[in-house]
C-alpha cells in the first residue's frame, strides 16, 4: 500500500526544515569515506600500537590493510542485567569476524547506569547526562581511527541513545546495533504495581517490597515492562539497525548467539568497497527517524524519547520538534498493549508476534516508510520477518502468520486499541509539555484543580504521608529541569499519586523533570519547557493556583490573570549552586550549558 499522505507531508516538512543542515551532515561523510581502510592513514607507529596485543592471524590480517577491522564499542557490566550478557560478546564476534575474513578489536566500553538502581536516588540526577558521556565515550573508542565499521553493545535506558548519537558522528562508517535480549517473564507487572500502591500506602512492609522486586528483576536481560530499554529495542528494528527481529530473543538462547554472529557477519558486508556499503549517516535520514517516532507511538513506547529521538535526529542533521510527535499521533493508532499501557510484558508482546507481524501491519496500512534504506540493504519489508534456526541450527527468516497470536496484546491497524498513538503536546502559559495518555483513561484526561507546588520528590511525599493532599489538586514538581539538576526520573511519585487518583480524587502531575517509559495511569504534564530554573512560568506558580490540564484539547494553563501572574517574583534556583554527592559536582558546567527539553535536553555540540 503507499504511503499515508499525512506521513508524506509531515517528513516532507521534516525534510524541508533540516534541508541545509542535513545537506552539511552528508558532505562532511562523503568527504570522510575515501580515507578507506582508515587505518591506512595512520603511521607505522601508529598502527604498531593498534594490533601489538592482538593474536598472530589477526595481527597479520589488520597490518596488510586488506582485512576490515570491526570495532566493538561495549556498554558490558555484570551488574545490570541487561548488559551481563554482554560479557561473552566479543568472542563471539571476533571468532564470526575470522570465519568471513576479518576482524574484531573491542574499542572501547562506555558507562551503563540503571535508573530503576538509581530511582529516588542522588545518583538519578547523573541519568539523562549519562547519555552524552556515552556518545562521547563512543567518539573516544572510535577515535583510533582503527576501524572501518563498528557493532555497538547496548539495551537500556540511556545507553542506546548516546551509542547511536556517537555512531552518527562518525557516520561515514558502517554500524549494526547488537542487543542483549530480555530476561524470563516473573511476577506480574499488575501484581508488581500493586505491591508498590501498598507500600506506599502503609498496607506492606519493606520486606514484602523487595520480595516482589525480586521476583519481577530476577534473571539476565532487560526488564520486562515496556520502558524506554524496550522502546529503545523497537526503535533499533523499525529503524533499520538491527537485524530483523532481534530485539526480543532472550539472552542464552542458541537463537540469540546466532544473531550475534550474523550481526559481525553482515557488518564486514557492509563495508567501504563492498557492493551493499551502508555508512549509517546515510541509513538514518528524516525516514528513519518518522519511522522511529511512529513505532514508538503504534507501541505505546517511553516518553522519554520525546527526548532522545530529537538527540539523535539532531546528530544525523534532522530537525524535528514535539509538534511532529504529536502530528503523527493523530496519524497513527496504538496496535500493542504492553505494561505500563496493557497487562502483557515484552515476552508475551514477541510471542504473541512481535516486531515482525507489527512491522507488516504498519507497512500494509501505508503507516510507515518502506523505501527507506537498513543494515539488510534497501526497503524495510525484511523487517517484517521473523529469525529462526533450522534443523541444521542455521539462521534464517519467515514470515510470521497473518493473524496476531494474542489480539488482547496486537490488534490490527483497522481494529486498534486506541486511533490516535496517544502522546500529545501541550500548550498554554505554562510552557509547552509533552503527556502519554495511552495508559489514561478518558475520565482522567482532563483535570482543573487548585496547584500544590513542590521542589522535590520528597517534599511531595512528606505531604502525602501526613495527610495534607486528600483532595483534587495538580502536583506542580519544578526545578527539575536539565539545567537545575539534570532533570532526574520521578517515579517515587507515581504510587502515591496513584492511590489519590484510586481514592476517587482528581489529580495530575505538572513537571519540568522526566517520567519516562513507565508513566501509567495518572495524567503528568512533562518536561515543561521552559524549565523553571532557566526563567519558565513554573517558577512562579503559587499553591492553590487553579491549573487546567487537558490532554484531549492540549491545553496547560494557569488561570490567574496575565498581568498578575507576569508581575509575581520567581522562585529561585541557583544552578550555580555546587550539588555534591554521587559525582553531581563534575556536571556542574554541564548543566549551565544544556539545551532545552524540547532541543533534546543535551549538552553535545550536535550543530553542523
Amino acid at each position: 500500500m503507499s504511503l499515508d499522505p499525512r506521513i508524506a507531508e509531515i517528513t516532507s516538512r521534516i525534510q524541508s526544515r533540516s534541508a541545509e543542515r542535513r545537506a552539511r551532515y552528508l558532505s562532511r561523510i562523503d568527504a570522510a569515506i575515501p580515507g578507506s581502510p582508515y587505518r591506512g592513514q595512520l603511521g607505522c607507529t601508529n598502527l604498531a600500537h593498534g594490533f601489538a596485543a592482538s593474536p598472530p592471524e589477526d595481527k597479520f590480517r589488520i597490518k596488510t590493510l586488506k582485512a576490515p577491522n570491526i570495532g566493538i564499542v561495549t556498554a558490558y557490566n555484570d551488574m545490570l542485567s541487561a548488559h551481563q550478557p554482554f560479557g561473552a560478546y566479543p568472542d563471539i564476534i571476533k571468532q564470526a569476524a575470522r570465519e568471513v575474513g576479518a576482524t574484531a578489536q573491542v574499542a572501547g566500553g562506555v558507562p551503563a547506569m540503571c535508573d530503576g538502581i538509581t530511582q529516588g536516588q542522588a545518583g538519578m540526577e547523573l541519568s539523562l547526562f549519562s547519555r552524552d558521556v556515552i556518545a562521547m565515550s563512543t567518539a573516544i573508542g572510535l577515535s583510533h581511527n582503527m576501524f572501518d565499521a563498528a557493532l555497538c553493545l547496548g539495551v537500556c535506558d540511556k545507553i542506546v541513545p548516546g551509542l547511536l548519537i556517537g555512531a552518527l558522528r562518525f557516520g561515514h562508517l558502517p554500524f549494526i546495533f547488537v542487543p542483549g535480549g530480555p530476561m524470563p517473564t516473573g511476577v506480574s507487572n499488575d501484581q508488581k504495581a500493586k505491591v508498590r500502591q501498598q507500600y506506599a500506602a502503609g498496607e506492606v512492609g519493606q520486606d514484602a517490597l523487595l520480595e516482589s522486586e525480586s521476583q519481577s528483576y530476577h534473571a539476565p536481560g532487560t526488564c520486562t515492562f515496556y520502558g524506554t530499554a524496550n522502546s529503545n529495542q523497537m526503535l533499533m528494528e523499525i529503524m533499520g539497525l538491527h537485524l530483523p527481529g532481534a530485539a526480543f530473543i532472550p539472552p542464552g538462547t542458541e537463537l540469540r548467539t546466532a544473531l550475534t554472529r550474523a550481526a559481525a557477519q553482515r557488518v564486514v558486508q557492509l563495508v567501504n568497497g563492498q557492493p551493499s556499503f551502508a555508512p549509517i549517516g546515510r541509513l538514518i535520514d528524516e525516514r528513519a527517524i518518522v519511522n522511529g517516532i511512529i513505532g514508538l507511538l503504534a507501541t505505546g513506547g517511553s516518553t522519554n524519547h520525546t527526548l532522545h529521538l530529537v538527540a539523535i535526529a539532531r546528530a544525523a542533521g534532522v530537525i524535528i520538534d514535539w509538534g511532529d510527535f504529536e502530528s503523527l499521533s493523530h496519524v497513527i493508532p496504538l496496535l500493542a498493549k504492553v505494561y505500563p499501557n496493557g497487562k502483557a510484558d515484552v515476552n508475551q508482546f514477541h510471542n504473541a508476534g512481535g516486531m515482525a507481524w507489527l512491522i507488516r501491519e504498519l507497512l500494509d496500512a501505508g503507516l510507515l516508510h518502506e523505501d527507506v534504506h537498513t543494515v539488510m540493504g534497501a526497503g524495510l519489508r525484511q523487517y517484517a520477518t521473523a529469525p529462526v534456526l533450522d534443523a541444521a541450527n542455521k539462521l534464517g527468516w519467515q514470515v510470521p502468520p497473518v493473524e496476531s497470536s494474542d489480539p488482547a496484546i496486537l490488534s490490527t491497524a483497522a481494529e486498534p486499541f486506541s486511533a490516535d498513538g496517544g502522546l500529545r503536546l501541550l500548550q498554554g502559559n505554562l510552557g509547552r509539555a509533552v503527556i502519554k495518555v495511552s495508559a489514561v483513561k478518558p475520565e482522567h484526561r482532563k483535570v482543573r484543580a487548585p496547584a500544590k507546588v513542590f521542589e522535590s520528590q520528597e517534599a511531595f511525599l512528606k505531604d502525602a504521608k501526613a495527610g495534607l493532599l486528600n483532595q483534587d489538586f495538580i502536583a506542580v514538581l519544578r526545578f527539575q529541569g536539565p539545567k537545575a539538576n539534570g532533570m532526574p526520573e520521578l517515579h517515587q511519585l507515581t504510587p502515591m499519586l496513584a492511590n489519590f487518583q484510586d481514592k476517587g480524587f482528581k489529580v495530575a502531575l505538572v513537571t519540568d523533570g522526566r517520567m519516562s517509559g513507565a508513566s501509567g495511569k495518572v495524567p503528568a504534564a512533562i518536561h515543561v519547557s521552559p524549565e523553571a530554573a532557566a526563567g519558565g512560568a513554573l517558577a512562579r506558580v503559587h499553591d492553590d493556583d487553579i491549573i487546567n490540564l487537558d490532554a484531549d484539547a492540549g491545553i496547560l494553563e494557569i488561570e490567574v490573570e496575565a498581568q498578575i501572574f507576569d508581575q509575581r517574583s520567581p522562585a529561585t534556583f541557583d544552578i550555580d549552586l555546587p550539588q555534591y554527592g554521587m559525582g553531581r559536582d563534575l556536571f556542574g558546567n554541564l548543566r549551565a550549558v544544556v539545551s532545552i527539553a524540547e532541543e533534546g535536553a543535551s549538552f553535545l555540540t550536535l550543530e553542523d
